[in-house]
């Protein structure tokens, strides 16, 4: 519950929400069974839901709400990160509604408008109902019209009604500009939350940490002395059952256009006035803005889909051999590109962006690759096994950071080698990172936008990777790369024109 006497500036005391409700369309898929409701779950189990909070859950599915609920427990059961507790649970479950019916069916919106309001009556949820799209982005629209048609978007000057909305947030440029306009034509900019779980992390938002809060990165996060930004996210699994999304999709449309070019946008971005929304926002399309890609797009961008072979022991299929794969698929399951920031502070510094599946192993990462000394007095034997310095960001699953460096070994001769300090956040603090959808849902409930892209910078994301998607389509298919390597030839061959190689994490 609310403290009236608490400090709104003491940092050291959570922020609970008020009451309300969510309202998640597509309750019965796999994101709300793994990822929504252990999250709502634990958040209730750390305190910050107040009890006047419901959970609704909207499907096809004909289930009483006493059978929702057996899900909902279940689910927290299986996937919560806290210790289930059952005072917590009960609590919860008293908040649990489900409603029946057809996305696109007038009649099943107002039974959801009319369960709604009976929450407001009975258990005190003050007319304050977020809308959490938990299913495919065709759908977005219809959805967004039925809220509209049936008043469940109406805005009042005492409540307020929100809605979320899953990437991807259209499949190009065009696609995303038609999207906004169809949510801004119902809600006011400041109601739709896009969801990039990524910038949930703690690792993600302790980028502007490290590098605002302290005095010794700053003056070198510049062209001056920074030699090149290689960011990474790599997964050791295949498609899994997902080819109905991910078929005709693919690893860049996936990831590159949403998890990497926020990180890309993080990293490089300058200073914000506060960390405000609207402050952070700026500096982050600004950046975006910025973004050019080279003129040569075949040396300048890699792309693969993985073959089948060994990994980790096992025996795993290509991607053609994948269930619901069409045999003459084209789409990558691999995606590289180099872009540059065409500002004063990165001129020159190129940043490297890949993603894949079937790699060598689960990571991501931001690795900043400074210059070589300009001046090195030793004999060339002396740092022969010396490498570039870098500051590399471990998002996951090792959360963390990493300076490499050069040392003497110990010894008589003077040999120097690069050697490692480490930050581990589970070595740092007692207290856990909460999972990415904790906080991202409570700053729904808060509405609270740091962590959500406007849709200015999915538009700009889009421009950036559209000639990429555009120039592919018109090209050979993707290479093949066995599975568990990091990825195909042309990848290598793209850094190796530069003078530069991937890191192998």
């Amino acid at each position: 519950m609310n403290n009236p006497l608490r400090d709104p500036r003491d940092r050291r005391l959570p922020r609970i929400a008020g009451p309300c409700s969510l309202v998640i369309f597509g309750v019965t898929g796999d994101l709300a069974r793994r990822k929504l409701m252990p999250a709502i779950y634990d958040l209730a189990n750390r305190g910050l839901l107040p009890p006047g909070f419901a959970l609704v859950g909207f499907a096809r599915r004909d289930f009483a709400t006493q059978d929702f609920a057996q899900i909902v427990h279940d689910a927290v059961r299986e996937h919560a990160r806290t210790p289930f507790n059952e005072d917590t649970w009960q609590q919860l479950a008293a908040g649990i509604r489900y409603v029946t019916g057809d996305l696109g069916d007038p009649s099943a919106f107002a039974a959801l408008n009319q369960t709604v309001a009976t929450l407001d009556a009975e258990l005190g949820t003050g007319g304050n109902h977020a809308f959490y799209l938990s299913i495919p982005p065709g759908m977005f629209p219809t959805v967004v019209e039925q809220l509209k048609s049936s008043g469940l978007s109406q805005q009042r000057p005492d409540a307020w009604r929100r809605v979320v909305v899953e990437k991807p947030f259209g499949h190009d440029l065009a696609s995303a500009q038609e999207l906004n306009r169809t949510l801004g034509e119902v809600f006011p900019t400041g109601s739709v939350f896009r969801i990039d779980h990524y910038l949930g992390k703690e690792t993600v938002q302790n980028i502007l940490a490290l590098r605002f809060a302290n005095a010794m990165f700053e003056p070198v996060w510049n062209s001056n002395f920074v030699d090149h930004v290689q960011i990474t996210m790599a997964e050791d699994i295949g498609i899994g059952g997902r080819a109905g999304y991910y078929d005709g999709i693919g690893a860049a449309r996936d990831v590159i256009q949403n998890h990497l070019l926020q990180l890309l946008a993080l990293t490089a971005m300058e200073e914000p006035i506060s960390f405000d929304a609207t402050h952070v926002r700026f500096e982050k399309e600004k950046i975006l803005q910025a973004v050019v890609l080279p003129d040569d797009l075949a040396t300048s961008t890699a792309r693969g889909q993985y073959a089948g072979g060994w990994q980790g022991g096992e025996l795993v299929a290509g991607y053609h051999d994948e269930s619901g794969v069409l045999p003459d698929s084209s789409t990558e399951t691999y995606a590289a590109v180099k872009l540059l920031v065409d500002t004063r502070r990165w001129a020159g510094v190129p940043f490297y962006l890949r993603t894949g599946k079937r790699l060598a192993r689960r990571v991501t990462e931001i690795a900043v690759v400074f210059k070589r000394a300009p001046h090195l007095p030793f004999a060339v034997t002396d740092t022969r096994e010396l490498g570039n310095n870098a500051l590399v960001i471990r998002v996951q699953p090792d959360e963390g950071v990493t300076v490499r460096f050069g040392s003497k070994v110990p010894g008589t001769a003077m040999e120097v080698r690069d050697v490692s300090m480490d930050f581990g956040y589970g070595e740092s603090f007692t207290e856990t990172s909460p999972e990415a959808y904790e906080r991202l849902i409570l700053d729904v409930l808060l509405g609270d936008p740091p962590l959500f892209p406007r849709h200015e910078e999915v538009e700009q994301s889009w421009r950036i990777l559209d000639p990429v998607l555009e120039f592919w389509a018109h090209h050979d298919k993707p290479a093949a790369y066995a599975a568990g390597t990091w990825g195909p030839a042309s990848a290598e061959a793209m850094l190796a024109r530069d003078g530069r190689t991937w890191r192998r994490p």
